[in-house]
Parts: C-alpha cells; structure tokens; sequence
C-alpha cells in the first residue's frame, strides 16, 4: 500500500506545482487576481491546473479503493501512468492546446481502470 500512497501523494504535490506555476504565470503576462483571463498565455496554465483538479476527483478515490481489492504494486502502477499522462497534457496544452489528446487519455484510460478495478473488487467482495 506504500506505492499507492506515494503515488496518491504525487498526484497531490503535481497538482500543488501546476498551481505554482500558474502564480507564476500571474505575474509573467500581468494577469491580476482575481481575473483568469488576459493573456493566453496564462488562460493555458490556469486551465491545465483546474482541469487537474477535476481529474483528481475521479483519480484520487479510484486510486485508493481499487488498492484495498488489488495489489498495491499495480495500482500504483496504473497511478504513475496517470501522474506521466498529466505531465504529457501539460506540455501539449501550453503549447499548443489542440494537440492535449495524448495526455488526456494517459489521465483518463487509468482512472477508468481503476473505478473499474474498484467497482469490482467491491462487488466480488460484497
């Protein structure tokens, strides 16, 4: 379970340094808080950090569950791809918004295994 929980933790620290990363896109193109929009620029980072938050909802309880009916060592390893996919949307949505399909699906597809993972065991285990 150490695995799973390093990884829940990652999952945590990648969201916390896309938000400082977003501060810091703040003060690079002048966009002011409140405000989130401006520069598009900054919109990019903004939006890659809350639609991070909004995957993370889905993740971050699959990951655990699906952990307390499967090997910790898979479930931990179907999380890295999650963290690798966030990494890869990144990268493609502040270049160029258009091409995030890669990362999306490397954050989506293992969130779906795990629900699925987790769904099951809870079932089979009922």
């Amino acid at each position: 379970m150490n695995f799973v929980h390093i990884v829940a933790l990652l999952a945590v620290a990648q969201y916390f340094a896309f938000g400082v990363l977003v501060g810091q896109a703040r003060g690079r193109y002048g966009v002011k808080a409140p405000a989130v929009t401006g520069n598009e620029n900054f919109e990019r980072a903004f939006r890659v950090q809350m639609n991070t938050l909004e995957q993370l909802a889905a993740f971050l309880p699959s990951l655990l569950i699906a952990a307390v009916y499967w090997s910790g060592a898979l479930v931990a390893a179907i999380g890295a791809v999650y963290l690798a996919g966030r990494f890869v949307y990144r990268q493609a949505y502040v270049s160029n918004p258009t091409g995030r399909q890669l990362g999306f699906l490397l954050t989506v597809a293992p969130t779906s295994v795990l629900m699925a993972m987790g769904l099951v065991g809870a079932s089979i285990r009922a």
